[in-house]
């Protein structure tokens, strides 16, 4: 019976070529869609649920906020070094095995003649393997991070410094001042997992006080930068460890003297966050890597049932319009004795064929297609996330149901024909089909409006970002890291040389540039009568030189720029107008000259510059604080202006000066306005 249905569903979709190619495609184009979206989706889901123990690993995270308004202003993935061997110490009963990762930024690294700069280092310490899922390719991983200056390495840099030959106890060199020892070599971590270290530098080199320093792993609470994971049992409650955390905090942190007596778990706190849930449900101020979004996952689900319901309306319309040609079909099976269910049972067949050669060409177009996508998303999608055995069996089911979906209306509305009104001609299409009928297209051309005007509601939000004046200049904008050792005692002349070529404009130096994000900030105390008053305002800080301002085109709209010709400017203070206003004054003139302090730092408000947008366009603008360091080690970036008609050689001068100043680190550059289009 089954085998006749198809049969004559085969038969039907030849003699009626045109519209079964419509319907196909329909179907076709519905499920490409849908599948290329559920790989996009299945891979946001997977993301760090291979480890092993996924279900049981925690990050620990770390807050600050006002201890009197309890504002937060600073929620970080990152805590304090001394907190992971307490927290180990301290809960043992819950916790089965700690391990802590530093990253160190963009790294200078060496062999023989072969430099590159390297995004993905991290200090690893020997625990990472009895947590995390790696695949050790060569060394033993109980042993290989355990001794100091050693470091291991993923295949795909052992292969970028060592071609063919054996890596194995080679000595490479990084920051142009560690020299380690390769004691092993890893598979890259899987595209599907929140951080990506290619080079894992043994944890105990940081107890080299040339490094680091065993003091500072123990009474530094201020450098929160480590990446701390915990293992916990099956069964754990985080809350329960957390509602601890307040009184572990009070009684491992030293007490602050200053003048308000605050606890430290007044203005600081701990929590934990499952290792599953921190791609898609983190969005805390410092990650490892961009998260994606669970809202993001949840939109395009369902745009991707709105898309497969258009094609599955489109091919109910397309059925039903043209019922009045199969007619006579049905009027002479019905006569010869069919019954409705078997007539239904048809008409079904026909479509679940038609959505089954629709999957079939869909899984091909998506294969195709993946290259394209991941080029426009930068992800790495594959189609064998849709070949699992856990997906494949839905896949296998989609044209079954959309197969019913689609023909339960054609086939129901056909079967119920008279065969007698058939037979005699006297049947038409139309009556109350044709008002459902009506619903139908109302509800795929509603679909479709909608899909429409969001697509170009996004078209415009992202072309307003690009458009949208920053409050400063960041085009022409070359922005590379900023080498404080090597230049501390020559970089007056490393600028001077810059500057001597027409093609270069200026050149400043900061701790951070525009895109990044602003997340250092400090106590304040304002001038108030004859003294200093604490404020509960929370401002972030930028360390910046004097010609930072200058070579961004930022606008000072009252007082003046930080000055060379003024020694005391290196203590004093630059406000944009937001952090005035938080501080009560309600012009930006009546900051200048006010006596200030910032943390440690005392000194003047000399000027007060423009709000403009440091970081993503999706931040309010915060209030900010520019400080001229007293060491030059508060740079971390340089910022060069260059003239626009010429780049090339504007590049070719930049490369040429740093390679005589720094011949021993690799040059690397990008353009602010790159970043920009990256956020």
């Amino acid at each position: 019976m089954i085998s006749n249905y198809l049969k004559i569903a085969f038969r039907n979709l030849l003699k009626y070529r045109f519209i079964s190619f419509i319907n196909l495609f329909g179907l076709t184009v519905g499920l490409t869609c849908c599948l290329l979206i559920l790989t996009y989706i299945l891979n946001e889901l997977s993301y760090d649920r291979y480890h092993p123990d996924a279900n049981n690993i925690y990050r620990v995270t770390r807050s600050f906020f006002n201890p009197q308004t309890k504002a937060m202003s600073l929620n970080l993935g990152t805590i304090a070094p001394p907190f992971g061997p307490l927290l180990e110490n301290d809960f043992r009963d819950d916790i089965k095995k700690m391990t802590r990762l530093l990253p160190n930024g963009l790294t200078p690294v060496k062999y023989e003649d072969k430099m590159f700069n390297e995004r993905n280092v991290f200090f690893a310490d020997e625990n990472l393997f009895d947590v995390f899922k790696v695949s050790v390719v060569k060394g033993n991983p109980k042993k290989a991070l355990s001794d100091p200056f050693s470091v291991m390495l993923s295949e795909t840099i052992a292969k970028k410094y060592f071609g063919n030959d054996e890596p194995m106890n080679k000595m490479i060199r990084i920051d142009n001042n560690i020299n380690l020892k390769v004691t092993g070599v890893y598979k890259s971590f899987p595209p599907n997992t929140h951080l990506h270290p290619e080079i894992m530098v043994s944890f105990n080199t940081l107890r080299d006080s040339a490094v680091y320093g065993e003091e500072n792993l123990r009474t530094n609470w201020g450098n929160n930068s480590f990446f701390t994971y915990i293992v916990v049992p099956d069964n754990f409650k985080p809350e329960k460890m957390e509602a601890q955390f307040p009184a572990f905090i009070d009684r491992h942190m030293p007490q602050d003297d200053g003048p308000a007596k605050f606890k430290n778990s007044d203005g600081t706190a701990l929590a934990l966050q499952k290792l599953t849930d921190i791609h898609l449900r983190s969005h805390l101020d410092y990650e490892a890597e961009e998260n994606g979004d669970i809202k993001r996952v949840y939109v395009f689900s369902a745009i991707a049932l709105f898309i497969l319901l258009i094609a599955c309306i489109n091919y109910m319309n397309l059925s039903t319009a043209r019922s009045a040609l199969r007619a006579r079909e049905i009027g002479v099976r019905k006569v010869v004795g069919a019954q409705r269910k078997e007539i239904i049972a048809q008409f079904l067949s026909e479509s679940v064929l038609v959505s089954f050669v629709a999957l079939l060409i869909a899984v091909g177009l998506t294969y195709m297609s993946l290259p394209w996508l991941n080029k426009l998303s930068g992800q790495q999608l594959s189609i064998n996330t849709l070949l699992s055995w856990k997906i494949l069996p839905v896949i296998i089911a989609v044209p079954f149901v959309v197969g019913i979906i689609s023909g339960i209306y054609p086939a129901l509305f056909m079967s119920s024909f008279r065969p007698v009104m058939v037979l005699k001609g006297l049947f038409k299409a139309g009556g109350a089909n044709i008002s459902f009928r009506q619903v139908l297209v109302t509800l795929q051309f509603a679909i479709s409006i909608i899909l429409i005007i969001s697509t170009a509601i996004v078209f415009k939000q992202l072309q307003y970002m690009q458009q949208k004046s920053l409050g400063f200049d960041k085009e022409h904008v070359v922005t590379m890291p900023y080498n404080a050792a090597g230049l501390r005692e020559s970089y007056n002349a490393f600028r001077t040389e810059l500057l001597s070529n027409s093609n270069i404009k200026d050149a400043g130096r900061s701790s951070r540039i525009p895109t990044g994000r602003l997340l250092d900030s400090q106590g304040s105390q304002i001038e108030t009568s004859d003294s200093l008053a604490p404020t509960n305002a929370d401002i972030k800080f930028v360390t910046a030189d004097h010609d930072f301002v200058t070579t961004y085109g930022v606008k000072i709209v009252a007082g003046r720029n930080f000055s060379r010709d003024f020694s005391t400017d290196t203590g004093s203070f630059l406000l944009n107008e937001a952090a005035v206003k938080v501080l009560g004054m309600k012009a930006s003139e009546d900051a200048i000259g006010k006596n200030f302090q910032y943390g440690s730092q005392r000194g003047k408000i000399i000027g007060v510059f423009n709000d403009f947008h440091f970081e993503s366009m999706h931040q309010k603008i915060v209030p900010l604080i520019m400080i001229v360091p007293r060491s030059t080690n508060g740079y971390n970036n340089l910022s060069i202006k260059i003239a626009g008609n010429n780049i090339p050689a504007a590049l070719s001068h930049i490369e040429k000066t740093w390679k005589k100043f720094l011949p021993e680190t690799p040059f690397q550059y990008t353009f602010l306005d790159e970043n920009f289009d990256k956020l």
